[in-house]
């Protein structure tokens, strides 16, 4: 591999044909581009929904109420349900695998904040204090909702990053009173979070909530995490949680419209499985287009072996091996397919670096290929050069001298 000789013969041979290895090295850079393109993009789509799961917690349930669509136990469909209070109690107290709970009461109307001169219009969500789990937040500055606010009923309000700097500018907001629709809180904590949705809100305890704003005991929907993540298992708790829950409301434990439960790991691993149908479908696309790049280097190497057949009868007639005359074949398959297609490995990763700052968008972010791709796009250069340069090279081992000779 390392005979000094056999590259000059290489290199001689490249510098006589430029631009028909040109264009034959293009079309597998070409392939190796698109693959790792199509590769990136990918992983940006994967990463931006992804980031999309990371807004709420992934082992989660979320249970929404809704309307009747079916006729249940005389009563007419389009009823409107209604959760309470004890929709989270007995879920609370359910003995299913429950970790983190909260219920939620949302304040819908013009929701006016205020802080001395400065007014701003936020969601006012009143929760319980696993919110802060099952929403994924990070308090920055003082705490979230603890238990005694819930139970002491006080007039406390956890905000977002942005909402402080909307009011306090550069005050210090922990401690200080904030009007929700006219009503003094106290900010007890700023948090921040992964989805700009949730920074446009500020929580506030339930018990509070349904007292100050008229709300009785009415929840508008309800979440928890288990400590499973069987699919199975999460799936019978939603049977179990929608006859329960029919059972107190009065309707059709088939009617999916009356109560809508969203898994989140359910929907996690759905996700994941179609992102690795999609990179099977990349990777088919990026090889069919290889693999059209090493036609055309397969039968430039004929195309070679042809030019060179007296040169090959020569050779063997003065005792060179087949073995010598495959390897030489191979070499220069494999160097042009090799260059080619680092080539275009290295525009891709270029192209995928200068775009990624600029793509940061909702359910695409980050396009890029990880030192696996490259490894494996190693691979696939190394054994297209040798497959490329195979059948070219076992017609040169079989020629025969005197034919070659011959041959005009």
């Amino acid at each position: 591999m390392f005979d000094l000789d056999k590259w000059q013969e290489i290199f001689e041979t490249i510098r006589k044909n430029k631009l028909r290895t040109i264009l034959t090295g293009f079309s597998v850079s070409w392939g190796i581009f698109m693959l790792i393109i199509l590769l990136g993009s990918g992983n940006g789509l994967q990463n931006g929904v992804l980031d999309q799961f990371k807004r709420d917690a992934m082992n989660s349930l979320w249970i929404y109420s809704g309307r009747t669509s079916m006729a249940f136990d005389g009563m007419q469909p389009g009823r409107r349900i209604q959760f309470t209070n004890e929709d989270y109690d007995r879920t609370k107290d359910s003995g299913l695998d429950v970790d983190k709970i909260s219920s939620r009461y949302s304040i819908y109307r013009n929701n006016v904040i205020s802080y001395k001169t400065e007014y701003v219009s936020y969601e006012i969500i009143a929760v319980h204090p696993d919110t802060e789990v099952l929403e994924n937040t990070t308090s920055l500055k003082g705490r979230f909702l603890n238990d005694v606010d819930i139970n002491q009923y006080r007039k406390v309000v956890a905000i977002s990053t942005i909402l402080e700097e909307a009011l306090f500018k550069r005050e210090e907001p922990v401690g200080k009173y904030i009007k929700l629709n006219g009503i003094p809180f106290q900010v007890i904590g700023v948090f921040t979070d992964y989805s700009d949705r949730d920074l446009q809100r500020v929580y506030v305890p339930v018990s509070t909530a349904q007292r100050v704003f008229n709300g009785a005991n009415r929840i508008s929907n309800m979440s928890f995490t288990t400590n499973t993540h069987d699919i199975e298992a999460l799936q019978q708790m939603e049977n179990y949680l929608r006859k329960s829950f029919a059972a107190r409301h009065k309707f059709d434990p088939k009617d999916k419209r009356a109560m809508w439960i969203n898994n989140n790991m359910e929907g996690y691993q759905r996700t994941m499985a179609l992102f690795s149908g999609i990179r099977i479908f990349v990777w088919i696309i990026g090889v069919f287009t290889i693999i059209a790049g090493i036609v055309g280097v397969s039968n430039i190497m004929i195309i070679v072996v042809r030019e060179r057949t007296r040169e090959i009868g020569i050779r063997k007639a003065l005792g060179a091996t087949p073995n010598s005359i495959v390897g030489l074949i191979l070499l220069e398959s494999v160097l042009i397919t090799s260059v080619a297609g680092y080539m275009g490995l290295v525009l891709g990763v270029l192209l995928l670096e200068i775009l990624a700052p600029h793509t940061q968008i909702e359910f695409f972010m980050n396009p890029s290929v990880d030192l696996s791709v490259g490894l494996q796009a190693t691979a696939v250069l190394v054994f297209a050069g040798l497959l490329a340069g195979f059948f070219p090279a076992w017609k040169a081992a079989n020629v025969k001298p005197i034919e070659a000779l011959a041959d005009e």
